[in-house]
């Protein structure tokens, strides 16, 4: 009877043990899963966010390059000094702004100007009326292609638009982005990133042997479409990078990653972050055996108890032993404990580090995003003057030949005080557009309203108004200047696209004095905020206008923070809406 006993013991013990096993290796693998898509996801929307903003740069180029005059000259092929300077003028840019290559293109696909013009491989006199980008620019206007270059053999995107004078085309001007500092940036990160095209094959990845292995099977024809345009070489590879099965990413039977996709601004285009799923799961399989081994230690010590009770006084000074072994062993696993809590600590200070100098990138891609709205207007006040300088010269010649030198000096004069107004427009457009370190300062109130009101130009006149009084302007403020100037370029941008559709439109700056702050008030008379956004006004990513990346709101509150104030929606009784900015005084 008390063998049979034990053994039923024994037995129920081995089917508990045996559920319990089951039921951990299910959870462990359910709780890998689930850990690893969200640092998937987290890591995927990042990677995104750092190919907008860096795309969102390069994009602007075209259009600036467009509106140089040595560009028309150039393509035009009658000035040959404008070619030189427009040499020149790319090659400077191209430093500046970290693009692989700019070049101009006339009608008939020559290149005709680069900024590599210095080199060897220059793309200077090189035919490209085959590439896809040249032809799509020319039938559309514009284009965006990834492709491997001809030349260099790097693979990068092109983003072409044509130039057109008088209704007819000339030419067309080329920006090529390589993406190998983003590359460099994204295999920091854990596991691998890709961006793929409609085709499915790997356009930008972390992982460079990666780089046009398909992620699926290629049908014939669109194999051979590709290799007839040469956008990727002679050859694609035919082997398949990884493959997909749902959420898993498959590369061997031991090596699977969980996938996280996250939208890009390229046509067609999709980010992809694989995440490998072996860690979590190595460590939710850890957590359910130390679980396991805490219920299997409870089992045997209620089974010990019940088995051997007429035997407890002789086991007492054995289980003594036992229980200090196994608190020793538990200790051990404590300072284990501890020490991974400290490694784990280190990595999440440098994921905030991180996070910061990605954040920072974020604030100057939003600065270049401000600058494509207040182009034309900053465009439109630099035509004006020019269009005045050239008046005053023609006159000025046509005086000294009536000779009156005193009018002509005169025409001189003012022709001097227009190029000093073009120069603080063009600096306050450099100086906003300029990726620095943020430095504090102490500017007046007033001068960050002035360069905010330069920048936005033609499209604030008429409908903002500047209604801070004279001794508020004079009030200095803990900030840097130009940091100031993108919350407010923000807060009034979104002011004027708020009032667009409205009667009698209106939109007031206005300062409030405190004790020891600021309040700088923009208010419009639009249709207001709705209460619904409350919750996600400030929130990255979350944005309430069509086509809006959601980042200029939540930008321009971590700056305010940043300086020791807040930014926050006034709600009021009247119509519009009413942001105040609060600054310390300095």
């Amino acid at each position: 009877m008390r063998l049979r006993r034990r053994t039923v013991w024994a037995l129920a013990v081995a089917a508990m043990l045996a559920a319990a096993v089951a039921l951990g290796a299910r959870w462990a693998a359910a709780s890998a899963r689930s850990a690893t898509d969200r640092s998937a996801i987290a890591i995927a929307r990042t990677h995104a966010g750092l190919l907008a903003s860096e795309l969102q740069k390069f994009r602007l180029l075209p259009l600036v390059l467009a509106e140089y005059p040595d560009v028309a000259r150039a393509l035009a092929g009658a000035d040959g000094p404008a070619v030189g300077r427009l040499d020149a003028t790319l090659e400077l840019l191209a430093a500046r702004t970290d693009a692989a290559a700019l070049y101009a293109i006339d009608l008939h696909g020559r290149a005709v100007a680069a900024s590599n013009w210095r080199l060897p491989t220059s793309f200077v006199g090189q035919d490209y009326a085959f590439r896809g980008y040249f032809t799509d620019a020319m039938r559309r206007g514009q284009a965006e292609v990834f492709a491997l270059g001809t030349v260099s053999r790097r693979p990068g995107l092109y983003l072409a638009r044509r130039i057109d004078r008088g209704g007819r085309p000339l030419g067309v001007i080329v920006v090529k982005v390589e993406f190998d500092r983003l590359e460099r940036e994204w295999a920091q990160a854990s596991g691998a990133t890709v961006v793929i095209d409609p085709h499915g094959l790997i356009l930008v990845t972390s992982m460079s042997g990666w780089r046009f292995h398909p992620t699926r099977p290629l049908d014939a024809a669109a194999a051979a479409a590709l290799r007839r345009s040469r956008q990727f070489g002679a050859a694609l590879p035919a082997t398949l990078a990884f493959r997909l099965t749902g959420r898993d990413a498959i590369r061997t039977p031991r090596l699977c990653y969980r996938v996280a996709e996250a939208a890009v601004p390229l046509r067609g285009g999709r980010l992809l972050h694989l995440t490998p799923l072996a860690p979590q799961l190595a460590a939710a399989r850890g957590q359910a055996m130390l679980w396991g081994a805490g219920l299997l230690l409870v089992l045997g010590l209620v089974g010990g108890t019940g088995l051997r009770a007429a035997e407890r006084r002789r086991l007492q000074s054995r289980a003594r032993a036992a229980l200090e072994e196994e608190v020793a062993r538990r200790t051990a696993e404590l300072r284990d404990s501890n020490a991974r809590l400290v490694v784990e600590s280190e990595e999440r200070a440098e994921a905030d580090r991180r996070f910061r100098a990605a954040r920072e990138e974020l604030a100057q891609a939003n600065r270049l995003g401000s600058l494509g709205q207040i182009t034309a207007g900053v465009a439109h006040e630099i035509n004006q003057p020019l269009a005045a300088i050239r008046t005053f010269a023609e006159n000025g010649t046509k005086l000294i030949d009536r000779d009156a030198p005193e009018r002509a000096r005169e025409n001189l004069g003012r022709i001097v005080e227009l190029t000093e107004r073009i120069g603080a427009i063009t600096g306050e457009l450099r100086a906003f557009a300029r990726r620095r370190t943020p430095s504090r300062g102490a500017p007046t109130i007033g001068e960050a309203i002035d360069g905010t009101l330069m920048l936005i130009g033609d499209r604030a006149r008429g409908i903002v108004v500047d209604a801070v009084p004279a001794d508020l302007r004079a009030v200095r403020v803990h900030a840097d200047r130009i940091r100031l100037e993108q919350i407010l370029v923000n807060l009034v941008q979104n002011a004027l696209d708020a009032v667009v559709d409205t009667a009698g439109a209106r939109v007031t700056i206005a300062a409030r004095s405190r004790e020891a702050t600021l309040d700088v008030q923009v208010n419009d008379n639009g249709p207001g905020v709705d209460a619904s956004l409350d919750d996600t006004l400030f929130t990255p990513f979350a944005s309430a206008k069509a086509g809006g990346l959601g980042l200029g709101l939540a930008i321009a509150r971590d700056i305010a923070i940043e300086f020791g104030g807040g930014l926050a929606l006034a709600r009021g009784t009247g119509p519009g809406a009413v942001f105040v900015l609060t600054l310390r005084r300095a």
